[in-house]
């Protein structure tokens, strides 16, 4: 019977060989998700493990990991596929938010030391933008979202994030919270009732 000691042991080594898989192949990728969040700094993630790369390069990527031992799997979905090391899930994703995985994105990577590979991290601020945009009806849980942001609040430039969640609503509710919880850096909005002003004001 496998503890979760063991699970997330699992979890670590297969992002460990994904990530050198792809390296050694010559496939330009990105750390994103919670584990790019982690290597920032922000909690563990427990569930699995993100990895970016482009559309065209799904092919090679598919053979790399496979060729690394990894159980390799296509699902239903068109903007990914999945990896399995021991039971422990990695994603590889080619789309994000509906958007194309561009090479001028995962340019922007940072390389980091992430487990003892060293390997293209998503900025924080990407990692955060595309965690609020993704929130909606069947999705809404801030319970990673709001430590992480938390943890990475310096890393983020919120006025870019504010920019790109502008058309969603649940996006705009998380940064209603974290700007009243003082973590965006403007401090917490100012707790008088609507129409206070006016009402000095005719006294």
């Amino acid at each position: 019977m496998t503890t979760p000691a063991d699970e997330r042991a699992a979890l670590q080594d297969g992002l460990r060989r994904t990530a050198v898989a792809l390296l050694e192949a010559g496939i330009p990728f990105a750390l994103v998700g919670g584990y790019a969040a982690w290597a920032r700094g922000a909690p563990e993630p427990s569930h699995d493990a993100d990895f970016a790369v482009t559309e065209e390069d799904v092919g090679r990527a598919k053979e790399a990991l496979t060729a690394a031992g990894l159980e390799v799997v296509q699902p239903a979905e068109n903007w990914l596929f999945k990896a399995y090391h021991h039971g422990q899930l990695i994603d590889v994703l080619f789309r994000m938010v509906g958007e194309p995985i561009t090479h001028q994105m995962l340019a922007t990577a940072e390389e980091l030391e992430v487990l003892a590979v060293r390997m293209p991290v998503l900025q924080a601020t990407e990692i955060v933008s595309a965690k609020m945009r993704v929130l909606g009806e069947h999705y809404c849980d801030f319970t990673w979202l709001l430590p992480t942001a938390r943890a990475l609040r310096e890393q983020i430039d919120w006025d870019r994030v504010r920019q790109e969640v502008g058309d969603h609503p649940y996006g705009r509710a998380f940064l209603f919270l974290v700007d009243e919880l003082g973590i965006t850096g403007g401090g917490p909005r100012s707790t008088s009732s609507p129409g206070r002003a006016e009402l000095a004001d005719e006294d």
